[in-house]
């Protein structure tokens, strides 16, 4: 884990928060509502929300009264009280590093990771805490781009990626190579945006 590469992201969402809400909410709201009906928790379950941004889950877990929301960036953090403050919602909203999180082992039943693993430096460091403070049955809900499981990249993608992963996201993760790190199941892979680009996968701890 890079603490400059940290510093980048705390910084780049910053500098991304005037126009993070038009972006990551219109073109991706149907699939943060599918991905939340997909994870099938009930009301009272502990719902870690890991990457949380400016809280753009919350419209669609109103109702859920144990949720706790953590992301990197203090500007978005601010914004997501906000949100919950103006939807009526309870949620514990901490600033914290998703590959160092700060709660007790089986913590949550359930995790969600919206544009998450494409996006942090160090995505296995990240699974294996989600899997650390998972409950055992406990769902995670995956809503990322990602390269089919077994394609490598070409080199003229390898190459769009030095400049991706600076200004926004790796493109060249898959999830088959993030999960493999913990015992995590995979049960559910559906295409989502840009024609399967991007996938919703749902995750189960044995």
């Amino acid at each position: 884990m890079s603490l400059n590469t940290n510093t980048w992201n705390r910084l780049r969402y910053t500098l991304y928060l005037p126009v993070y809400d038009f972006i990551a909410d219109r073109i991706f709201r149907k699939y943060r509502k599918r991905s939340v009906q997909l994870l099938r928790a009930k009301p009272a379950d502990a719902i870690l929300i890991l990457g949380a941004g400016t809280g753009l889950d919350l419209p669609y877990l109103q109702g859920y009264t144990n949720l706790t929301a953590i992301d990197i960036t203090p500007g978005m953090v601010a914004k997501l009280k906000q949100r919950a403050h103006k939807l009526n919602i309870t949620v514990d909203a901490q600033v914290m590093n998703g590959q160092q999180l700060r709660f007790a082992d089986a913590s949550f039943d359930a995790v969600i990771l919206h544009l998450v693993l494409a996006v942090i430096p160090d995505p296995e460091a990240c699974i294996k805490e989600v899997e650390r403070v998972l409950k055992p049955g406990g769902t995670v809900m995956v809503f990322d781009k990602f390269l089919p499981d077994g394609q490598k990249p070409s080199v003229v993608r390898r190459l769009l990626n030095q400049v991706a992963s600076a200004l926004f996201s790796d493109i060249n993760r898959s999830i088959g190579n993030i999960a493999q790190h913990t015992s995590l199941v995979i049960e559910l892979n559906e295409p989502a945006a840009l024609g399967g680009a991007f996938r919703l996968v749902r995750l189960r701890k044995p």
